[in-house]
């Protein structure tokens, strides 16, 4: 089983960090990460820009993918469907859960604010590419 800590996350994808996102959990049943609230991540209104919801969601889901896909293995999103709900004007949280497994893994987030509403709910097609044979 691959085990990946935030900070690996981090130097693997380094837009993980840049975005702001913080890890809670990172299993291969669950990967939990959070965004801060940040002026510079708001659009009209005050609320969370739909880019950095789905900024957030994609983090997740490629999380999830890669642990629940072969090791040494790179996830890339080939199909993302976001549907939102409402706008997010606290920090948030997003929980990628697979549904599929397979070298196409489906995976689910939602998006909830810090009073529990669902703001956003993403699935995502996650393919994993095996390393190149050196």
């Amino acid at each position: 089983m691959l085990t990946l800590e935030a900070e690996d996350v981090y130097a693997l994808a380094p837009y993980a960090k840049t975005l702001g996102v913080v890890f809670e959990e990172i299993t291969e049943v669950s990967v939990q990460g959070r965004l801060a609230h940040d002026p510079s991540l708001s659009t009209v209104g005050g609320g969370l820009h739909g880019g950095a919801l789905m900024g957030l969601a994609d983090v997740c889901a490629a999380v999830c993918a890669a642990l629940n896909g072969p090791a040494g293995a790179a996830p890339a999103t080939v199909e993302s469907s976001t549907h939102f709900l409402r706008p997010a004007h606290t920090s948030v949280v997003a929980t990628a859960r697979p549904l599929r497994l397979g070298r196409n893994t489906v995976v689910e987030v939602n998006v909830h604010d810090d009073k529990g509403e669902l703001c956003a709910r993403v699935t995502q097609v996650v393919t994993t590419i095996k390393p190149k044979a050196s």
